[in-house]
């Protein structure tokens, strides 16, 4: 196996093209008063509402600049492409501040290249449950873990003089009914589990701007919550930037105004200069409200230098080699191992199949994830680079077919092809204009896809064909469209995406009985602009070539979990995984007990039906443009696994301790309330905290992944160091073949307290890499922070003396050292 090579850019390298962000001083404040004290009140009406959906209204009079905002946390979100980083989730499991920190500096040279002031990121909610649509930008269930990896993303991004937005202030935990659903949070598990990560973006990081969410915290919505936006945010925390609403995230006016938020986006809809004017008149809305509201914009605009410098810098390349590099490097260091029976990874000689769903597809979570590439590797792509001399392909299967040859265009199944039909009109109305038989469904441009015939814009398309198996069959379809696309079999919807919007794709699976005849149908309509369809199929399942190759190889990489269609901001996902990939999964089984299941999830996913009889399991999380090349390095030998999970993977969703509490788990005082109210109840002990006091033994612990190494542990000390802090010191060896990375984790726990506390809770943790036989003394310095509760009565931290444990390990099960200290 060749030596693990980690790329280790400098900070220097990383803020070669950047200005150092500052700190709102009393200078800024000052410079941004007399700024306000000349602005007119429309002028100051209008520019706390955005404009053109990501942009702050310039005000050239006073040379006040156009802000540009970008979503989102995975790279940038806008029509042109840029690199696309992994997942939230892959970065936290990579336990990596260094990567945290060059993934920020890298979206933020990428947004400086382009002359984005404002990235939307990055997101810092809690993981509660594996069925949050949103967790693949989330840091875990650890607040801890997702302060510090937070905190790094924010200062590499901010160095390079780019604004990051963090979000979802707070306890945005799920996606169901996301405007309307209140969760229910004590005071304590607030502070303790929700606020940690936003305080620590704040007070260590200086992030420049917070983003309130859709919902409601204890039934007031966040946009109008003093509580977060002033209490805790403003007050305790001494933020000076900026609060923003999230996307039509704003309710009411004056409870909005009053209670902390100071810009609507994506314009002012409910802080409608015009509406605001009159209350200003009527005496309703005290105007120094509007003018603090414009300071916080102004004052963290000066202390970025926006006012003083161009925001683009023509130096660096928009298809920056430094952010590739760090994407790329997120995936090897983030991919989790869980499971390698008798040692068959890595692979290292004999054939190899590759397959699955997934195999060639770059999968990423949906919404402000959805990241347009310039390069992208899949799976498939990266195994077909990464073979070496002894390692071979077997048999492994073209995934998607274009062609339509196992289809008929009529019904009495005679000739080959589909049946297309097109409509002068969006809607498939009337009699076609135009129809003929054709072998493939596949149209991308601005001109008419029949010139002279029909419309460029606003036209209709339907592709018919009919399938006939001689036996029974499995197929799985690919569609996309721009706009509206759908695939029905016999009339029922298969894949559906039947609105106006830029090219998507979507999956879908059926199974089909022999001898019996089916209609398929691909419908598309095009509203304007440039036009695109797209439908393919794969039939490998029904192979016996196929089925022979995994039979006989002496392994098979299986590809399978979810894409943004299923996993996605607005929405939740199952726990299962779809159910074609699951299909697919269980006839590779049965044939194999040499299958090494490689999954793209933002969250856990339900394995206990299937993974006794694996050969290997890889988290592959959504992997980022180049993340193909990591997994296949990963699976081949050439880097060993590192990464660790960030959150505790239950054997069932019931196994978990907030199942009885994430969806609305409390009556109703009216049955008209338009407000979903649940209840967290497990109050601190989520994740990891509440397994250990339930008793419960999940599939996979926090923070667990395997190595190819092995990795002892011994030597631990504690001393005081004065002020209430100690440093933890231990050593760690290498012990096995091969060079690796390993994650040392510390955890503590109170030995007696006045309330109730989890066993143990992580409080540290170091990423060191070995070579073959290397140790290495770790030190780790506990703080204040490591031993507080928060107390209800005083509302506020505090530390009881008295002892606490200190466990150290590589997961929160697998403990290795432990020793006890008194904290004065």
């Amino acid at each position: 196996m060749k030596t693990c090579r980690i790329f280790l850019i400098t900070a220097l390298v990383l803020t070669a093209f950047g200005v150092r962000a500052q700190i709102v001083t009393p200078e800024h404040e000052a410079r941004a008063r007399e700024l306000v004290s000349q602005m007119t009140l429309d002028e100051k009406l209008a520019y706390i509402g955005g404009y053109n959906s990501f942009y702050l209204r310039a005000v050239p009079r006073l040379g006040i600049p156009e802000i540009w905002f970008a979503d989102g946390p995975q790279g940038i979100r806008i029509d042109s492409q840029s690199t696309l980083f992994p997942s939230g989730m892959a970065l936290a499991a990579s336990w990596d501040r260094t990567l945290a920190h060059r993934t920020g500096a890298g979206i933020g040279q990428d947004a400086r290249a382009r002359g984005i002031h404002v990235m939307m990121g990055p997101g810092v909610n809690i993981y509660r449950s594996p069925l949050c649509g949103r967790n693949f930008e989330y840091y875990g269930e650890d607040p801890y873990l997702a302060g510090e990896t937070a905190a790094g993303y924010i200062e590499g991004m901010q160095g390079e003089g780019v604004m990051a937005c963090m979000k979802h202030f707070a306890g945005n935990n799920q996606e169901w009914n996301r405007h309307h659903i209140s969760s229910d949070i004590d005071e304590r598990t607030l502070n303790e589990i929700y606020l940690p990560a936003f305080e620590k973006g704040v007070r260590r990081a200086h992030v420049g701007m917070v983003m309130d969410y859709y919902g409601l915290l204890n039934g007031v919505h966040a946009t109008e919550n003093r509580y977060l936006n002033i209490d805790v945010l403003r007050h305790r925390w001494g933020f000076k930037g900026i609060v923003t609403s999230d996307w039509e995230a704003t309710y009411t006016t004056i409870n909005a105004v009053y209670n902390g938020l100071d810009i609507e986006m994506p314009k002012g809809w409910l802080l409608d200069p015009q509406r605001m004017k009159e209350l200003v008149g009527n005496g309703v809305i005290d105007e120094r409200i509007i003018d603090l509201k414009v300071q916080h914009v102004l004052q963290t605009l000066f202390s970025f230098g926006f006012f003083d410098r161009a925001q683009k810098v023509e130096t660096i390349p928009v298809r920056n080699p430094l952010s590739e590099q760090a994407a790329l490097d997120v995936e090897r260091g983030g991919a989790v191992l869980l499971r390698n029976r008798d040692d068959l990874l890595p692979l290292t000689r004999g054939k190899v199949v590759v397959c699955g769903p997934n195999s060639e597809l770059v999968a990423k979570g949906g919404g402000s994830g959805e990241v347009f590439p310039f390069v992208t590797s899949t799976v498939a792509e990266g195994m077909k680079k990464n073979l070496g001399r002894k390692l071979r392909f077997g048999y492994t299967p073209d995934l998607w077919k274009t062609d339509l040859d196992a289809f008929y265009a009529d019904p009495s199944c005679t000739v080959r092809g589909a049946t297309a039909e097109f409509f002068n009109n969006p809607d498939l109305e009337g009699e076609p204009v135009h129809t003929e038989v054709v072998h493939r469904i596949g149209y991308k441009g601005w001109e008419s896809p029949v010139p002279g015939v029909v419309n460029p814009d606003n036209y209709s398309d339907r592709y018919t064909f009919y399938f006939k198996p001689e036996k029974d069959a499995v197929l799985y379809f690919s569609a996309g469209g721009d706009d509206g696309y759908r695939v029905l079999v016999d009339g029922e919807e298969l894949i559906e995406q039947w609105s106006g919007h830029p090219f998507r794709q979507k999956e879908g699976y059926k199974e089909f009985k022999g001898g019996r005849t089916y209609r398929i149908a691909y419908e598309h309509f095009d509203g304007g602009s440039e036009q695109e369809t797209m439908f393919r199929y794969a039939d490998y399942l029904n192979d016996p070539a196929f089925i022979e190759a995994v039979r006989t190889a002496d392994a098979v990489v299986v590809c399978v979990g979810y894409d943004w269609y299923l996993e996605s901001e607005s929405w939740d996902r199952p726990f299962a995984l779809p159910e074609g990939h699951l299909r697919c999964l269980e006839t590779i089984l049965e044939h194999t007990d040499k299958a090494v299941v490689v999954i793209n999830s933002g969250g856990g996913v339900e394995m206990a039906p299937w993974i006794d009889r694996t050969g290997g399991v890889l988290m592959a999380w959504y992997q980022g443009q180049q993340g193909g090349d990591a997994i296949a390095e990963l699976l081949t030998g050439k880097i060993s696994p590192s990464g660790k999970l960030p959150f505790t993977l239950e054997k069932r969703w019931e196994d978990n301790p907030v199942y009885d509490n994430y969806y609305p788990n409390t009556d109703q005082v009216k049955e008209d309330n338009p407000y979903k109210r649940v209840e967290y109840n497990e109050g601190v002990f989520v994740g990891y905290r509440g397994y250990e006091r339930n008793g419960v033994e999940p599939l996979f612990p926090f923070g667990f992944g395997l190595s190819y190494t092995t990795f002892d542990y011994s030597g631990l000390k504690a001393e005081a160091a004065g002020d209430g802090e100690f440093i933890v010191s231990f050593d760690v060896t290498n012990t096995g073949r091969y060079d690796a990375a390993e994650v040392a984790q510390l955890y503590v726990g109170d030995v007696e307290s006045s309330v109730v506390r989890p066993a143990k809770e992580l409080k540290g943790y170091e990423k060191i890499f070995l070579k073959r036989g290397e140790t290495r003394r770790v030190e780790i310095r506990l703080d204040e922070e490591a031993f507080r509760h928060y107390d209800c009565i005083r509302r506020d931290f505090v530390v009881e003396p008295g002892d606490f444990d200190l466990f150290v390990g590589t997961s929160s099960q697998d403990i290795r050292l432990k020793t006890r200290i008194n904290v004065k």
